[in-house]
């Protein structure tokens, strides 16, 4: 294959030597799209085209310009993928590198490719040739032969020589040679070195025709895949007779052109090779050139051999394993169908790229009677083998219930074959099989519970085969009857109250009572409660007063079985707070309300939504309760809240007066010591000193101590020295900076000294001495954290630590702990 297409391009390359006297530029367009992954002879074709351009490069002679353009290489899916790789020039091992570093991705946008490389030629202007090689059909929306004619109309000389490569479908070279016939370029199809060569040898080698004489007119020779079909590039085998002359004798070739003279009678004999169809012509030549057109019947690829083996007979919508043979290519399948059916009909598959061992499992059809296993080509539909089996009927029984009523799930007992997903409907008697009211899946048991409709009427059980949806066996019909359902609850309730409600009814799965307005366009319900939870059952009545319905809903549809009139009264609440009070200090309030289940009392801007609030306090904790005020000043509302809804039931103003500290501290300290701050403050819950950030906000801290310690209380400081600043915290909602001062913290140092002392070492130190500052030995790599011994300053002075057991170089270090623990001071030893 390798020689085959080195030898087509030697043709372009003989062909660009013989004009490069003229020296017109070229550029040679590659296609770099997914299909060029494919293989010839065990080779990808994407590196035989970068060992045949390699080869073709070297051949050029040195001052014919050649450009380089390929599609296909960067994107998937893209028909924009076109890309001028090197512009027409004389560096041969730019294009070998350019073309060595191609990845096939993409689509064939060969056209418009053609195209951008006749434009970078200026093709309009000066003469210029475009080389392209492609192993496929224009996959982007673009006609090949259009694009050709409009180049040679438009062009100066322009010409497109075209190489097929490994193009097998009659389509794709057809379009491949239109685009170069229209150009008056080559095409030639490299799928074997034999083909090609003999080619190439009558192109390359063979003597230019003379210029015909006056009266002779040349007749073409072709033949096409079906009448209008595409040209048959080769395999032709032609026997052409004119007057008393032979022009071709058993000649394998492709389209034939001779001169004749005017008058001459004759005929034209063709074979294809592949499956040889023959095809002949009478003709008499006139006063012009002719082109004979001989159309063959329309070639059809020989199917590939496949077999199936599969049971005798299985039971109908059974899964039946099936061993086969076959091309196993892309979208083939294993299919199961009636033996009445068409070839292009199935009941079921499988793809056989789904197979374990060769076998695919494949469901029969769910009616009885004979049938086939047939293998399908994924690509065309034909089926390349087949066997018989037989369907065996299946045994279905269903029992109908002696009583149902609407909403009801009687138990019903069954037979059939439980295949996943098949399930028992209710349908009504004229209702399609693919119809239903109800369903059960038969896996959930035996007997099985199935919701009845709701309505009442005449209706009949089904077993559907889920695989198919086919309905494999009926109960006797049967009545539905009217469900007696009763509602009793009170006339009038108070809103957001429990109240009771006595029912009968079918107590299907998810019934539930519950309670809509009237004359509303909404949601059939507001509150409800499932009928499970006992009879009666308490339904919270909404928190809107007005007129309301006490529904009976059916849990399968959310159909309303029956209903009774209620009337909801309104509902209120009370609240005694003081008319001011401290930012984020507790407020006692005192209130009346309904204390239903969830509700609260908040703190809330004016004007606020129901549920927008900044502090609450529930009201099951009692009244009066403490409520906690916001820390921002202002004016806002006590609220009485009741959950459903968010609806506020009762509220108070009240006005919050901002609180204010202050703080008192030495200006600077040492880095990590701690120091004494006296404040004044709200002390509210939860309050706090901070040291932060200069400027930092509140809950943004390095160290903090809580209020509750008390003042003066103690602190510690940062360990990196630095301008920090002491802050008051108050921490309620919003938690917010009080008061700031800031502080100094100041640089420490340390120094070490060392004694051996037996397997001891004495560590004398100075140092800041902080309550957790400790000195270790650790190895001079190891970080912070990881030591061999160590001790604590407030131990004592010296320190004394072991003497590691294993020999080599340590490091005494001075260890401040503090909010960042730091390394003061190292002195190195050695451990022989």
């Amino acid at each position: 294959m390798l020689r085959a297409i080195f030898t087509a391009l030697l043709f372009l390359a003989t062909t660009l030597a013989a004009t490069a006297q003229d020296r017109p530029s070229a550029i040679l367009v590659l296609d770099a799209s997914w299909s060029m992954w494919g293989q010839i002879e065990g080779v990808n074709k994407i590196v035989i085209a970068r060992e045949v351009v390699g080869d073709l490069l070297g051949t050029l002679p040195e001052d014919q310009a050649l450009g380089l353009v390929a599609y296909g290489h960067r994107t998937k899916g893209d028909c924009g993928d076109i890309e001028l790789l090197y512009e027409p020039g004389t560096d041969r091992q730019a294009i070998a590198d350019a073309v060595s570093g191609l990845n096939p991705k993409g689509k064939t946008p060969l056209s418009a490719a053609v195209l951008q490389a006749a434009e970078t030629l200026k093709y309009t202007e000066e003469a210029a040739t475009v080389i392209l090689v492609s192993d496929g059909i224009e996959t982007c929306d673009f006609d090949p032969c259009a694009l050709g004619r409009q180049l040679e109309e438009t062009g100066v000389g322009f010409t497109a020589h075209v190489i097929g490569f490994d193009v097998t479908e009659p389509e794709a070279q057809a379009q491949l040679q239109c685009l170069a016939e229209e150009t008056g370029g080559m095409y030639r199809a490299a799928s074997n070195a034999s083909e090609l060569s003999g080619a190439l040898e009558e192109v390359a080698i063979a003597e230019p025709e003379p210029e015909p004489e006056p009266v002779i007119h040349t007749i073409t020779f072709r033949a096409t895949d079906g009448e209008n079909g595409p040209i048959i590039p080769e395999g032709l085998v032609w026997t052409i007779e004119g007057g008393e002359q032979v022009y071709a004798n058993k000649v394998e070739d492709d389209s034939l052109s001779y001169g004749m003279a005017a008058g001459t009678a004759g005929t034209a004999e063709v074979l294809r090779l592949s499956d040889e169809a023959t095809g002949t012509a009478s003709f008499t030549t006139g006063g012009g050139d002719m082109v004979i057109t001989i159309a063959l019947p329309a070639y059809v690829e020989p199917l590939p051999d496949a077999t199936v083996e599969a049971p005798a007979s299985a039971p109908a919508g059974s899964l039946v394993p099936v061993s086969f043979t076959g091309p196993d290519a892309e979208g083939d399948y294993v299919a199961s169908a009636t033996a009445d059916k068409d070839d292009g009909y199935y009941d079921a598959y499988d793809y056989t790229r789904n197979a374990e061992d060769g076998v695919v499992m494949v469901r029969m059809p769910p009616v009885a009677g004979p049938a086939e296993i047939r293998y399908i080509l994924g690509r065309g539909g034909d089926v390349l083998a087949r066997t018989a089996i037989e369907v065996m009927p299946l045994d279905i029984q269903i029992t109908a219930p002696d009583e149902a009523a609407v909403g009801m799930r009687p138990e019903i007992e069954w037979v059939g074959p439980d295949y996943r997903g098949d399930y028992l409907t209710v349908a009504a008697l004229d209702q399609g099989d693919g119809y239903y009211e109800t369903y059960a899946y038969t896996r959930d048991g035996n007997p099985l519970a199935v919701p009845m409709p709701t309505e009442p009427g005449t209706y009949e059980l089904r077993y559907v085969l889920s695989a198919s949806r086919h309905v494999a066996g009926r109960s006797e019909p049967f009545e539905v009857s009217e469900t007696m359902v009763t509602l009793d609850g009170p006339d009038e309730a108070v809103a957001g109250a429990d109240v009771e409600i006595a029912w009968t009814g079918p107590d299907a799965k998810n019934d539930y009572i519950g309670i809509g307005r009237v004359g509303r366009d909404e949601r059939p319900y507001l509150t409800y409660t499932y009928t499970n939870a006992g009879n009666p059952l308490v339904v919270k009545a909404p928190i809107e007063p007005g007129d309301y319905e006490i529904r009976y809903f059916l849990g399968q549809d959310q159909s309303v079985l029956h209903s009774e009139p209620i009337t909801l009264t309104a509902v209120g609440a009370s609240i005694t707070a003081p008319p001011s009070a401290l930012g984020g200090s507790e407020v006692s309030v005192e209130w009346t309300g309904p204390d239903y289940k969830s509700d609260y009392l908040a703190v809330a801007k004016v004007g606020a939504d129901g549920g927008d609030y900044v502090t609450y306090t529930y009201t099951n904790e009692g009244s009066p309760l403490d409520i906690l005020m916001p820390t921002d000043a202002g004016d806002y509302e006590i609220r009485y809240i009741a959950s459903q809804g968010s609806k506020i039931l009762g509220s108070t103003p009240i006005s919050v007066e901002a609180a204010t500290a202050t703080l008192s501290a030495a200006a600077s300290a040492p880095a990590g010591s701690d120091i004494s701050v006296t404040w004044e403050g709200p002390a509210t819950k939860g309050d706090y000193l901070t040291v932060a950030e200069t400027g930092s906000d509140a809950g943004d801290y390095i160290t903090y101590t809580y209020a509750q310690e008390g003042s003066p209380l103690d602190i510690q400081l940062p360990s990196v020295a630095g301008t920090y600043e002491l802050q008051y915290v108050q921490a309620g909602r919003p938690a917010k900076v009080l008061t700031r001062t800031p502080i100094t913290v100041s640089e420490v140092t340390a120094t070490l000294g060392g004694a051996l002392v037996g397997d001891k070492i004495e560590v004398t130190w100075d140092g800041p001495g902080h309550r957790r500052d400790y000195v270790a030995i650790a190895t001079p790599e190891s970080n912070l954290s990881t030591y061999e011994d160590y001790a604590y300053t407030s131990n004592g002075n010296p320190a004394v630590l072991d003497v590691p057991e294993a020999s080599g170089t340590y490091e005494l270090r001075y260890i401040l702990d503090g909010t960042t623990d730091r390394i003061l001071a190292t002195t190195p030893f050695t451990v022989p």
